[in-house]
Parts: C-alpha cells; structure tokens; sequence
C-alpha cells in the first residue's frame, strides 16, 4: 500500500516530462502543472482576464453588506476569511523559503504569474459552488463544494440516475478531500512542534498537547470555527503584512537592487548554470499552486456556505483571495528573505533560513515573531480544512453529528501524531488526495464553466445598470 502511494504520489507531483530548452538544459513538468497552468490560462482567457479587469470590483465586495442572513449562514466575506486561513499556512513561510533557495530570486516572479492566472480558476470553481449550494440541516445556513456540483453535472446529463444521491466522481472527491485534510493535520502539527522547539525550546511534546488541546476547544464547538477565524485571520496576515512593510521602509535603499534581481533572475538572465531558467520558472509556478489552492476544489466548500444576492459576488471574493495568499503574504516572506544580506542565510535552509533572515532585521524579536505567525498560520488552517471537511462528510455519510464529530476526532488524532513525529507516508498521502480533489474539479470545471461565465455577464450587466 505504502509503494502505491508513493507510486501516485510521483505520478502526480513528479516530474512527468521535460522540455529541452536552449544551452543544454530542460523544463521539467508534473502532471499537476500541466492540469492547473493550461486551466488557469483557459479561465483567464474566458473571463476577459478578468483578475485585472474587475480587481476594483474585487476590493469593493469585501465591503458590501448583506444584512439579513438564515441562521447560521455565512456572509460572502466571511467564506473568504475561511478559505484565506486554509491557503496561507506553512507554505507562505518555508514553502517561499525552499522556492527562492531552489530557484533563485526569479521564482517570485513566477509565483505573481501563477496567481494571476490562478484567480480566475478559483472565480470559476467559486461561483459554481454557490450555483450549486444546498441548505445544511445540520449547521444552518449552506453548503456545498465540487461534490455536489459533480453530482448536479451527472445528473443532468443521466436523468435516470438523478435520484441517486450520490455519484462515484462526487465519491472520490469526497474521499480524497479527507484523506488531504488528514495528512495536513499531521503536517501542521509537526511543523508548529518544530518551530517552537528551534525558537524556544519547547519540547515537542508540551507544544503538540497545548495546541491539540485548544483546538480541540474550537473544532468540536457547533459554530466556534468562523468565529475564532474571523479574529485570527485578520490579525495574523494583518501583523505579518504591517512588520514587512515596516522592514521595506527601513531598507527603501535595497529595494531597486531587490526587484531587479527578481526581474533579472526570472528569466534566468543571472543563472550561472544551464537549464536555470527552467528551475526558476518550475519553483515559482509549484510554489504558487501548492500555496494559492486555486483548481483543488477546497476553497469552493467555504464559498458555498455564503448567502449572497449574487453568485459572482462570491466568486471575486474567492479571486481575491488568491492574491491575498500570494502577492501579499507570499511576497511578504520573499521581501524578508531578499532584503536580508546573502551571506547572513547562506547554507541555510527552511524555517532556520527565514528565521535567520528575521534576526538580522530584528534580532530575537524577529526570531520568536516568526515562530509566532507559523502558529497562527498553522493552527488557522487546521480550523479552516475541518470547516471544508463538514460537506464533505455529509455528502458521504448523511446528516448527523457522530460521522461530524468523528473525523474531528481522527484529525485531532493526527495533529498530536505529526506533533511528535514525521511520517513522510502521510505527507505523501495528503499530496496525493489534494491531486485527486483537483483532478475530479478540473473534470467537471470545464463542461461547467459556462455557468459561472453567464453568471458573471448577469453580474456586470447588473452593473452597468447602476
């Protein structure tokens, strides 16, 4: 079992092929590249590029009110509060780091272009879950997600099979949105352990109780999740933008050399080796995909539980928040790693390079800030990723509490385990049912689009009316 799923894991993130390219050397890429980027420009294309055409419009529905909600039903702000605490986590930390390590300065570039094209993917799957919401007897108010639009899609298409309420793709979305959540939580737990340990010296232990502990507290609450979101996610992206903008004033005269290098190296310009520009464009693209979601299906089981007077509304949100993850936060630990001298992070990797770069700026502050934002980043998407998971689980196994509340507890029980020790089968398996969720999305996005697309006309028809 373990070589399978290591056998899918390759199949999925490895790299599938390469394309020589000029002075010897080659693009490598995995099959999940060549399933997000194509989507990503295809959406982009057909939503009138719309990432820079309606950014305005983006800003503007994070404002907008509506006032009378079902009980239990979310605001389309507060769905996007959610799916921001599941996309920046660990990888807008160490994920940047190893990208920059591996690729160079360039890979930042790259990971500004992933997200661009990437939004528009997450419009699309966005404003489809709440094209295709339900109302939730259990928690009130909505939900929903690629799983029940799956489900819609083949049931329009086989009327005889439309009484079934379930569908073997809807199934193995299902499924394999699980079995991601639960590797998550295991990668979650190990990382926090890991940081306070560097930064305090906290034995794993005392930090993996502490935190299993409080987010026991939270998750196992009726509605705790998004309220103890809307507080954090806020603070904790707030905190980690303010302290890099302040960082950025303090070294104004470094930026010019910054954003040059950045520039420069995208295009492999300064690459000593050959083949760079390859590993540049590889590092920046993966590390935007791992970190924005955007094509995975998981954000669409947050933008479903909105209750909104127009679908699309949802959709920019859900747009918006690629961006947030990756143009802001993510560059944010790209500007805290460059503004740093090369000599002070040389040799370093992961969580000691970006904290070495942190006690160059700050001194221990810096240090002990880092290990701070990690947890908050961590803990939120383990809140995040149960709150996904809810759906899910009822599209599997129906409404009631006891399936609810037990895969709480076996993500619980996986987020003490990761806190103690690393299984590098389990990390492998979250990869692969993250691959599985976007390859079941991707099947259904396509033939479905058309729908999101005519829901955003009727939106900026609505407009123009104004």
């Amino acid at each position: 079992m373990i070589q399978l799923i290591e056998f899918v894991y390759r199949l999925l993130w490895g790299d599938l092929f390469s394309i020589p390219l000029p002075g010897g050397g080659s693009l490598q890429l995995s099959f999940m590249v060549v399933l997000l980027i194509p989507a990503g420009i295809y959406f982009t294309i057909r939503t009138r590029f719309l990432p820079v055409r309606m950014f305005p419009e983006m800003l503007r529905v994070t404002l907008d009110k509506h006032p009378q909600r079902e009980g239990g039903a979310l605001s389309s702000l507060q769905t996007l509060v959610v799916a921001t605490a599941t996309r920046v986590g660990m990888g807008n930390l160490v994920g940047v780091v190893a990208a920059i390590s591996a690729g160079g300065a360039g890979a930042v570039f790259w990971m500004w272009i992933t997200a661009l094209i990437g939004s528009s993917t997450a419009f699309v799957e966005a404003t489809l879950a709440q094209l295709h919401k339900e109302k939730d007897p259990l928690y009130g108010g909505y939900r929903g997600g690629p799983a029940y639009f799956i489900r819609d899609f083949f049931a329009a298409r086989h009327p005889e099979s439309a009484k079934k309420r379930r569908c073997p793709m809807a199934v193995l979305f299902a499924i394999s949105g699980l079995i991601c959540w639960c590797g998550i939580s295991q990668v979650i737990g190990n990382s926090v352990s890991s940081a306070f340990y560097n930064a305090f010296s906290i034995p794993p232990l005392y930090t993996t109780i502490i935190l299993v502990v409080i987010a026991a507290v939270i998750v196992l609450r009726r509605n705790a999740t998004v309220k103890v979101l809307d507080l954090v996610v806020p603070i904790m992206a707030g905190c980690y933008f303010f302290l890099t903008i302040f960082l950025i004033i303090k070294n104004a005269s470094l930026l010019p050399a910054v954003f040059s290098r950045i520039f420069q190296e995208a295009f492999g310009l300064r690459q000593a080796v050959a083949g760079g520009f390859g590993a540049v464009l590889m590092n920046g693209v993966k590390r935007g995909l791992f970190s924005n979601e955007a094509g995975s299906g998981s954000a669409p089981c947050a933008a479903a539980a909105a209750d909104t007077d127009h679908p699309a509304k949802v959709g920019l949100l859900q747009a918006l928040g690629v961006f947030i993850d990756t143009i802001v936060i993510c560059s944010c630990t790209a500007m805290i790693m460059l503004l740093a001298p090369e000599s002070t992070v040389a040799g370093l990797e992961g969580m000691d390079l970006l904290q070495a770069a942190m006690d160059y700026h700050l001194g221990q502050f810096g240090v002990i800030f880092i290990a701070l934002i990690l947890w908050l980043f961590s803990f939120s998407t383990f809140i995040g990723i149960l709150f996904y998971a809810r759906s899910n689980i009822a599209y599997l196994f129906g409404d009631n509490w006891r399936s609810q509340t037990a895969y709480k507890l076996l993500a619980l029980v996986m987020l003490f385990v990761g806190g103690l020790a690393t299984y590098t089968f389990v990390w492998d398996l979250g990869d692969v049912g993250i691959g599985l969720m976007t390859i079941f999305n991707l099947a259904v996005l396509y033939p479905m689009s058309s729908e999101a697309l005519s829901s955003l006309r009727d939106y900026e028809a609505r407009l123009k009316s104004k």
